[in-house]
């Protein structure tokens, strides 16, 4: 081990233990007080490190909050696609913040289009991933079939949902949120407060893909199909 000698104020301000050297103990004892000291996710951190909330729904461990994540898992960038006009060309994953304002994006999580969903680098942390159809059918059959399994799956209040926000109970936790979409043709945002949302994996053919769609003034969940330009919300699923 080499011992530095000080010679400085800045080494002065690197001796943390101020033993008179700089050595690998001064590097331990830094970490140690910078991790005391950070907050510790106790949900699913994403590779930007925002960190989720999850929630148990019968057999199946869901994120509690909508995405917002900027990076593929392997640290690869997901474009910010803010000009409206280059939204509906596009044949690759991009994400963007409702009306173009990332703070939107803090509360309701980011919009992404389909091709974001099905990149082989994996948007959703190690472990998780977007659910198929399939996934979303059994979490609405065990919340009671697609008739109500909406108001279970909402947030409850009008804080973010238009009134009435019918059948509200978010008894199953999923905490579901109005976070709108971006539209598949020209790139505008339509519909926060009153909808939301959520892709899944499963494509129905080369042009659109199944999503679940909750919505203020009904306790249904909605089964259809958006084209794969569309923006929507996304959940991630425990593997």
């Amino acid at each position: 081990m080499v011992n530095m000698i000080l010679e400085d104020e800045y080494d002065e301000i690197a001796d943390v233990n101020e033993d008179g050297v700089i050595n690998v103990l001064d590097v331990v004892i830094l970490v140690n007080l910078i991790l005391d000291g950070a907050p510790v996710c106790e949900g699913v951190e994403d590779i930007d490190g925002n960190c989720y909330e999850t929630i148990q729904i019968g057999g199946q461990v869901w994120m509690a909050e909508n995405l917002k994540v900027t990076h593929y898992r392997d640290g690869s960038e997901i474009p910010n696609i803010t000009n409206n006009g280059d939204w509906s060309g596009l044949s690759t994953g991009a994400y963007g913040d409702y009306d173009n304002n990332p703070t939107n994006s803090e509360t309701y999580g980011r919009l992404y289009n389909w091709y974001t969903v099905d990149d082989d680098r994996g948007v959703c942390p190690d472990g998780w991933h977007v659910p198929s159809d399939g996934e979303y059918t059994v979490l609405t059959d065990y919340l009671g079939g697609e008739d109500i399994a909406g108001g279970k799956m909402k947030e409850t209040g009008l804080g973010h949902w238009n009134s009435p926000n019918t059948g509200a109970t978010n008894e199953s936790g999923f905490t579901g949120l109005p976070a709108g979409y971006r539209y598949f043709s020209n790139g505008t945002y339509s519909n926060m407060g009153t909808a939301g949302y959520f892709w899944s994996s499963s494509e129905y053919n080369s042009f659109t893909a199944w999503y679940r769609d909750l919505h203020y003034y009904y306790s249904n969940v909605l089964r259809s199909l958006y084209y794969k330009h569309d923006g929507c919300s996304i959940r991630c699923l425990g593997d």
